[in-house]
């Protein structure tokens, strides 16, 4: 594969690439769901194929193939110099991609116990005892269980002598409870909404949810939410936000927003751009002294870990907010060399048949001092929110609004009541400069967002997400009058 791959560089060099790269890609997945005690779904796929990325000029150029038969290479670079061709005539800016990449190696994600190697069986038996538990809560009517694999082989090549070979496994799953009656529909998740929570690592990871066990409290939840007090409306308080949640905003108002092509306004139309413009790196507060975010494709189990980009850049941790203060974007080669610096890796493709654009690896709040308890025991009065349930953040990633599943008000340092259809909104620096307390890294977890948009054509990327709790003060909650 390594001299197929380097014949396909070297035949789009003499076709006039200054520069070219090649990803052959093979994703295997499987998909197994339970509903309602009856197995809803078994799925397997796989997808093979390669992409070809070639600089003409200034011009960029892109083709693939599905599979990898003989003589498609030609046709597939020749479409892709023909491409690159026309975006240099059309007047392109000049391209500075910086120091040359000759990455080389291989990366295998840890894995405890490969998870297609996990019988069939022993797989929705675990799925059919949480979906008995799940049976257990009054008011459930309708119960969900499932679990999501997958293995992906990268190999890259590039015309500057890199050469990369990469195994990323990851494992996903959740259960779910929705409970209806009292003209109320409510619904608790485990351990992360919208079905599952995701990471890098195998079957492992789905035994350390423990679906069974957790499964008799989030069906209870689900049912005491249909006669929980409604979440006070128009309230200006002390917010503290559980990890799962936490995770979301941090993808949302800090990943998404320093995305430096954003800033540059080569991706505006899908998702929009940022508020994080040049004349505020280095300077702004973008938070709080104990706001701390990272960037960082090395930390175990993130969704956003791996061993190069797909520019072969290798892995690495940076920090994008350092005691409040914006000190990174989030970059590639060419971004990256329009700033006068190197990339930090964040290159990535989802997929054989489109074109790397720049996504966030892992994003995460570094942990703080607080035991969650004693945060709690020292706030006076507030709400505390988890599990996201829905969220809307304008275009430039500035004002936004989130829904959770459950809430709790706190009175005189103790949960106290269940508050159904939690919301609360803000806006991004003014809500990271109230955080004021963060908790420890015995509460600091990894969560993972397997469904994240962007670029035209649309690409889906998996991203990872640290957090542990932390409190915000003077938040607005509540639907607003």
């Amino acid at each position: 594969m390594k001299n197929w791959m380097l014949r396909v560089i070297d035949l789009a060099v003499q076709g006039g690439a200054r520069y070219a790269d090649i990803r052959v890609v093979r994703n295997t997945q499987q998909h197994i769901s339970v509903k309602n005690g009856v197995v809803d779904g078994v799925q397997s796929s796989q997808n093979d194929g390669f992409g070809v990325r070639v600089l003409v000029g200034n011009g960029w150029g892109f083709a693939g193939s599905s599979g990898i038969q003989a003589g498609d290479e030609e046709q597939v670079v020749s479409q892709a110099l023909e491409i690159a061709a026309a975006s240099n005539s059309s007047g392109a800016p000049s391209v500075d991609l910086g120091p040359i990449v000759t990455s080389a190696g291989v990366y295998v994600t840890p894995c405890q116990i490969d998870p297609f190697s996990v019988p069939l069986n022993d797989k929705i038996s675990l799925l059919l005892a949480a979906d008995a538990a799940l049976r257990d809560g009054p008011n459930v009517r309708t119960r969900t269980a499932s679990m999501i694999f997958q293995r992906e082989q990268r190999l890259f090549a590039n015309s500057e002598g890199a050469f990369t070979d990469q195994t990323i496994i990851e494992s996903g799953g959740g259960i779910q409870a929705v409970a209806v009656g009292k003209g109320e529909i409510q619904t608790r998740s485990y351990p992360n909404s919208f079905g599952r929570n995701q990471l890098t690592g195998g079957y492992e990871v789905i035994l350390g949810w423990d679906f069974p066990a957790n499964a008799p409290r989030i069906a209870d939840e689900a049912s005491a939410l249909l006669s929980a007090a409604i979440c006070p409306a128009d309230l200006t308080t002390t917010l503290i936000l559980g990890g799962g949640q936490l995770a979301l905003q941090i993808h949302e108002s800090c990943g998404h927003a320093a995305e430096l092509d954003r800033v540059f306004g080569s991706e505006a139309a899908y998702a929009g751009t940022s508020f994080l413009t040049l004349e505020k790196l280095g300077g702004f507060q973008y938070g709080s002294p104990f706001v701390n975010i990272t960037a960082d494709s090395l930390r175990p189990k993130g969704l956003g870990t791996y061993g190069w980009d797909d520019e072969g850049v290798p892995a690495q941790s940076v920090p994008l907010v350092k005691e409040g203060r914006f000190v990174n974007y989030l970059t590639s080669r060419e971004s990256a060399a329009r700033l006068g610096q190197v990339s930090n890796g964040c290159m990535r493709a989802s997929s054989w048949n489109r074109m790397p654009i720049i996504r966030m690896p892992n994003i995460s709040l570094e942990p703080g001092v607080w035991d969650l308890e004693d945060l709690i025991a020292d706030t006076d009065e507030g709400i505390y929110m988890e599990t996201n349930r829905s969220w809307s953040i304008d275009d430039r990633r500035l004002n936004f609004q989130f829904g959770t599943e459950i809430g709790y008000e706190i009175k005189h340092g103790k949960r106290v009541r269940m508050l159904r259809n939690p919301i609360y909104t803000g806006n991004t620096p003014e809500f990271w400069n109230s955080c004021d307390a963060v908790c420890n890294a015995d509460h600091w977890q990894m969560w993972g967002t397997p469904n994240c948009g962007k670029g035209q054509p649309s690409q889906t990327i998996h991203t990872g997400h640290g957090a542990a709790p932390a409190r915000f003060r003077e938040v607005r909650v509540g639907v607003m009058k």
